[in-house]
């Protein structure tokens, strides 16, 4: 059938649908990260167990984003995508009303799951519905939802928790997300151009098989699960860095450094423009040093320099994601849609595996500690984009659209 054109009255149903649930689906996500010092506080946890409370929902979310591929190439993409919102919003409130860590695990881990059923099934409605000339215009506005609700979730949470409780901070996300998923519903024109997909599980095999025996695809994958677990675990970490001595900021003082993820919606941009005129292979190896490079800076005894590593790091990160989330897109060969789905799946099991084995180290080492791994690993994925370097481009004419870049 005919495609959703940006003159009609349902590309703007769609474009505002799509904000709403990209916001709606990274504030929930993230909402608990500057909650960690006052949930180890509340229930007595050591760092690494409070981390897990953001752990068990991407480690749940990895898992249930190859589930939800195979799912909505089956039954359809928009019911899936609202249930998803509904449910995640619902887990949020019923995590303000744990009356103990475990149970507050289990609603987060239940918020994963659901979640699962949002991110590539919103890019795969997208690439059905709207106009190939307006994809990327709409595909823009749902990664701006993204970013900003990843943003304003932990600066909301952080800010409420400081002048209430984590109780209030959360049960006041519980209901924006809930708001955002009728808005959603009510927005969002149904499928008109959805196949029903047929291969189920043995079709998924073929294309796991044909994905991570391509001579690119694994290490891409590789650099999703050193990148996003690097970046999630030194926001999960810095709180405490900042709420400890010598500093003992305020922790609405502290949330407050998310805005940085402002920067990431620019940087996305800049590297995607700067990669057209150097190539994405020397572009992916500066970013991801510069990446290093802030984090090492947030090694000094002052805010301020703390703050400016926290700026650049983020900055490079975003960019570092771009250009190996699209490289991905350019090498996926069919099914392209799954290819998505594994980049998503290593990129949040790496922020629930590093984020949990950073509390560990926190535990015995401090800051220093936790900066000694992700160096590391930063370093690792250095070795990774060199090794991209020598990598053979493949035809031009077989690509696939972006994978949104600004998703964490």
């Amino acid at each position: 059938m005919e495609r959703i054109s940006p003159a009609s009255p349902a590309f703007r149903r769609t474009n505002r649908a799509l904000f709403f649930g990209g916001f709606s689906c990274f504030a929930l996500l993230y909402c608990v990260q500057p909650l960690m010092p006052l949930l180890a506080h509340q229930f007595a946890l050591t760092p690494a167990q409070s981390s897990l409370s953001l752990s068990v929902s991407t480690g749940a979310l990895a898992v249930s984003l190859l589930l939800s591929s195979i799912v909505s190439d089956r039954i359809g993409r928009k019911g899936l995508m609202i249930t998803a919102l509904f449910l995640a919003a619902i887990m949020t409130l019923v995590c303000a009303l744990a009356r103990n860590y475990p149970q507050l695990l289990v609603a987060r881990a239940l918020l994963g799951l659901g979640l699962g059923g949002m991110p590539a099934v919103a890019m795969a409605y997208l690439s059905e519905e709207i106009e190939p000339e307006s994809l990327g215009l709409s595909m823009g506005l749902y990664i701006s939802g993204s970013a900003f609700g990843g943003m304003l979730g932990r600066v909301v949470t952080s800010t409420l928790s400081d002048v209430f409780s984590w109780r209030v901070a959360l049960a006041a996300v519980g209901m924006a997300g809930l708001y955002a998923a009728w808005e959603f519903w009510r927005s969002l024109p149904a499928s008109r151009n959805f196949r029903p997909a047929q291969g189920g599980l043995a079709g998924m095999a073929a294309g796991l098989r044909r994905h991570l025996s391509d001579d690119g695809l694994p290490w891409l994958f590789a650099l999703a699960f050193l990148l996003m677990g690097c970046f999630v675990s030194a926001y999960n970490f810095i709180g405490f860095r900042l709420l400890g001595e010598p500093f003992s900021l305020r922790q609405g003082l502290v949330g407050g450094i998310s805005f940085l993820y402002l920067l990431g919606i620019y940087s996305s941009v800049w590297a995607g423009r700067l990669a057209d005129r150097l190539g994405r292979r020397k572009v992916l190896w500066a970013t991801m040093s510069a990446m290093l490079a802030g984090l090492l800076l947030t090694l000094a005894d002052n805010v301020a320099a703390i703050v400016a590593g926290m700026a650049l790091f983020t900055f490079s990160f975003f960019a570092s994601h771009s250009m190996a989330s699209s490289w991905v897109g350019r090498r996926a060969r069919a099914p392209q849609a799954l290819a998505s789905a594994l980049y998503l799946f290593f990129y949040y099991l790496g922020s629930s595996v590093v984020g949990w084995l950073c509390g560990v180290l926190w535990a015995h080492g401090g800051w220093p500690g936790v900066v000694a791994l992700l160096a590391g690993l930063l370093a690792t994925g250095l070795l990774v984009a060199l090794r991209l370097r020598n990598l053979a481009p493949l035809e031009p004419a077989k690509t696939l659209r972006k994978l949104e870049p600004a998703q964490a």
